[in-house]
């Protein structure tokens, strides 16, 4: 595996400032393991909240169903912040909203991040924030 580049860094660096600057300050920060998602994840666990849980966790891969997680943040009432993968992201949104994932449009954005809050049994999104993409000149 690749780790980010550049340009890559660059971006998920002004994310994690831009989440930062948003007041986030997560008690869990959980990422896939792949080296990406573990290097993203550690900018945001430096400028967010260095005192969280970091952990690679089961259910963030790109394949996995993205239900894995949403079972578990279910009831949950910590903070987490999830670093992981396309497509998975965008079927987790999906879920989490209550849409079905038949159809359902991509609406994560593909260099960016997305925060949300519980309600109910629903969760709905507070703000977004999208980076520019790393392979763009």
């Amino acid at each position: 595996m690749r780790p980010l580049s550049g340009a890559g860094l660059a971006g998920s660096t002004m994310l994690a400032e831009a989440a930062a600057s948003r007041g986030v300050k997560p008690d869990l920060i959980w990422h896939s393991g792949k080296i990406r998602a573990r290097q993203t994840a550690q900018l945001f666990w430096r400028a967010c909240n260095p005192m969280a849980t970091f952990a690679a966790v089961h259910g963030l891969q790109p394949g996995d169903p993205p239900r894995w997680i949403r079972d578990v943040l279910q009831g949950d009432s910590r903070s987490i912040l999830l670093v992981g993968h396309m497509p998975h992201l965008s079927g987790l949104l999906c879920l989490l909203r209550g849409q079905s994932l038949e159809g359902a449009a991509p609406d994560f954005p593909l260099h960016g991040c997305v925060a949300l809050e519980p309600s109910g049994d629903l969760w709905t999104e507070l703000w977004r924030v999208d980076a520019p993409d790393p392979r763009s000149p």
